[in-house]
């Protein structure tokens, strides 16, 4: 399958601070690529790397074949940064099409309004729009030339559960018309949602890339719900927390802490045992590589 963006051994440092530390990664054609971790983590710098914003300190960078800092290179993508700003006097409509000028080939303005809930809005000045209008426009611009891959770092930051999903619809339909998408989130929901490949980084390293459902597994952690009044202390928990009458225990090993509580006479009912969510397996992973740091 073609790689269409790789790092390798890719380092960038800001002064004193390493922001990446020699990372590899290729994000192949036809993925959905969800990218994962802590403020401070790396993920914005990486996609920077890759979108030709900022020059990797040592290590390499190429995307479409080419090099990131070449416009002709990236005209091929669509980016939507975690910050913008659009021109407050103008419409919605005339940034699209200036946006839409940068371009040889170029989305259908009404269509693209239409894929991202925006065609009501298209001679609406930007001064006027809600933080999750311009949000919203700001993604849609990422696919006004119609790319090849699209950089989305954090894409629906304030937005509510409405907008989010109407914008969920607008990634999947690109992808699922042959786009390439990598997405940072800090939405977890969101990744595994969206997202066929999970990559966590933390400490500017890549510490899991693998499926969702492999992320899971990686931690070997499972989830134990019960209903009880009072536990003893149990082994193995790596976390619990009560909620509506129901007590939710972390543990790598739900068997042995099972028979734990039944030799310990504790009355208890309702029990259950399934798999992390992505957000448990993402929290195992970083605080495993925090201690071990």
């Amino acid at each position: 399958m073609t790689i269409l963006a790789r790092t390798a051994e890719a380092t960038r440092r800001y002064g004193d601070v390493l922001a990446l530390d020699r990372v590899s990664l290729d994000i192949r054609a036809g993925e959905l690529v969800g990218l994962l971790g802590p403020n401070g983590a790396g993920k914005s710098t990486l996609v920077n790397l890759f979108v030709g914003l900022r020059r990797p300190t040592s290590g390499t960078v190429e995307l479409l074949g080419g090099s990131p800092r070449d416009p002709l290179v990236r005209r091929g993508i669509g980016v939507t940064p975690q910050e913008t700003g659009l021109p407050e006097a103008l419409r919605v409509g005339e940034v699209v099409d200036f946006v839409s000028a940068h371009y040889p080939r170029r989305a259908a303005r009404d269509e693209l309004l239409e894929r991202f809930g925006l065609r009501d809005l298209v001679r609406r000045q930007i001064g006027g729009l809600s933080g999750g209008q311009k949000r919203r426009l700001a993604v849609a611009l990422a696919f006004a030339g119609e790319p090849r891959m699209v950089f989305l770092d954090e894409p629906t930051t304030g937005l509510d559960v409405e907008a989010r999903r109407a914008l969920w619809d607008g990634i999947r339909a690109f992808h699922d018309g042959g786009g390439t998408v990598l997405l940072t989130s800090h939405y977890l929901e969101e990744v595994e949602a969206l997202a066929q490949r999970v990559v966590v980084v933390g400490h500017g390293r890549v510490l899991a890339d693998d499926t969702v459902r492999a992320i899971r597994d990686m931690v070997g952690v499972r989830r134990v719900t019960l209903a009880a009044a009072a536990l003893p202390e149990l082994p193995g928990v790596l976390g619990a927390e009560r909620e509506d009458g129901r007590v939710h225990l972390l543990t790598t090993d739900p068997d042995g802490l099972v028979v734990e509580l039944v030799r310990s006479g504790t009355a208890f009912s309702g029990l259950e045992i399934r798999p992390t969510t992505l957000e448990e397996a993402f929290l195992a992973i970083t605080s495993k590589e925090t201690a071990h740091a």
